[in-house]
């Protein structure tokens, strides 16, 4: 069960021994960090006191800081506490730790798979499920509704969300965002009110089609001309666990058995969102895949769009922008990798359709950033959206990519915790 505790500090507590537990948050960059997560696990925190089931903490200048306790391998105690604060640059901030809680706060982060119970209802949110083998797209001209709300897991902030498709496409989407509010437990319900339409709370902004969407997975095997996306008939098993459920971030992870070269592969893509972000972060595991195989993760090319390709300190880039969004205004995409793992840079030709689009497994009209991967080194990627709709900085290229410099520069730099 996930153990979620909202928290809100009225004094500072003194520790097991009757001193206040203390660290120190810095952040090493030139530049601000608006709402950015800081995690500490439960080991690092077991070492300067015995933690206990409900405690969070508090800053320099006594404010409160709300803290979310999370449970992510189920095992009935937290892993990890996280919150969310705002730095100067290069600032360092003092925290402690208190054991003054409450039980409500803001929600900033959901996640949400709900499946279908009728032609006309979807179920309660589902903390596990596994996918129908080789679940098809949803045909709407035979079915209102589809298997599951949105076709798929949901996650999003108060900024963006996005969707993945539970089925054969394994695709990722987006879905643009004009006002700060969580919507997706709402939006696809009502077979008249057209997601792809805008609305007062924005709109799913990304066509997907036969590419790799917003951030889906493939890969590069060596003797293999052409990439292989994760779909299609050689997932033998595609399974859906929910970690953690705000209210400041989400985790979910995606667990595929997958066939690839003659040998049978586990994949675990696990995606986190937070409060106040323009993007979701994905960890990638994997075992069982043929030497020397890379990562391979898309974005789709269609429309009136440039792309373009930097690295900035410890980070690589691949990014494009232009009246690309299916509102027919400006929409940027990013993805950031370490640098350390990053390989190459890709494009997939258009697909010309000419009568009526058909789902298949080959990838077209995509750009990819490839990454290594192998047993002993997961990849992790940023893939970032911003519409110009969501915020008046994404209505134009420099404003996009300036923002991009910036995040790349925070991403090469991360917070750093020291215990005092």
């Amino acid at each position: 069960m996930n153990r979620t505790i909202l928290v809100y500090l009225l004094l500072v507590s003194m520790g097991c021994y009757g001193q206040p537990f203390k660290f120190t948050v810095t952040n090493p960059s030139a530049y601000k960090r608006t709402n950015e997560l800081v995690v500490i696990s439960r080991a690092e925190i077991d070492k300067h006191m015995i933690a206990g089931e409900s405690f969070s903490f508090v800053d320099e200048n006594n404010n409160a800081i709300v803290t979310q306790l999370d449970d992510l391998d189920k095992n009935g105690k937290w892993d990890e506490a996280c919150f969310l604060y705002s730095f100067q640059a290069n600032q360092t901030v003092k925290f402690t730790i208190s054991n003054k809680s409450i039980d409500d706060a803001a929600s900033l982060a959901h996640v949400r798979l709900r499946k279908k119970i009728s032609d006309t209802a979807f179920g309660d949110d589902l903390v596990r499920d596994t996918m129908p083998l080789h679940n098809p797209p949803t045909d709407f001209s035979k079915q209102p509704l589809p298997l599951y709300l949105t076709e798929g897991p949901a996650w999003e902030n108060d900024k963006v969300a996005f969707r993945l498709y539970f089925d054969t496409r394994n695709d990722k989407d987006i879905f643009g965002k004009t006002e700060p509010a969580l919507v997706m437990d709402t939006i696809g319900t009502n077979t008249n009110n057209s997601y792809h339409k805008l609305s007062h709370w924005g709109m799913d902004v990304l066509h997907a089609g036969n590419s790799l969407g917003a951030g889906s997975l493939a890969f590069k095997v060596k003797g293999i001309d052409s990439v292989i996306r994760l779909g299609g008939g050689k997932v033998l098993s595609e399974v859906y666990e929910k970690s953690a459920d705000g209210p400041l971030r989400a985790v979910f992870r995606i667990t595929y058995l997958f066939e690839i070269k003659e040998r049978k592969a586990t994949i675990i893509d696990e995606i986190s969102i937070w409060g106040g972000q323009y993007f979701y972060e994905s960890k990638v595991s994997a075992s069982g895949l043929p030497e020397g195989t890379e990562l391979q993760i898309g974005m789709a090319d269609f429309y009136d769009n440039t792309s373009g390709h930097f690295t900035i300190n410890k980070a690589s880039v691949l990014y494009s922008y232009g009246k690309q969004s299916e509102n027919q205004d400006n929409l940027g995409m990013a993805i950031i990798v370490p640098a350390r793992s990053f390989t190459s840079i890709d494009s997939l030709p258009r697909e010309i359709v000419n009568v009526k689009l058909e789902y298949v497994h080959k990838i077209y009209d995509s750009y990819i950033i490839g990454q290594a991967i192998s047993d002993d080194s997961p990849a992790t990627y940023r893939f970032y959206t911003g519409w110009e709709k969501s915020d008046k900085q994404f209505s134009s290229k420099k404003g996009f990519t300036s923002y991009i410099a910036e995040q790349t520069r925070n991403f090469s730099a991360p917070v750093i915790v020291k215990w005092y």
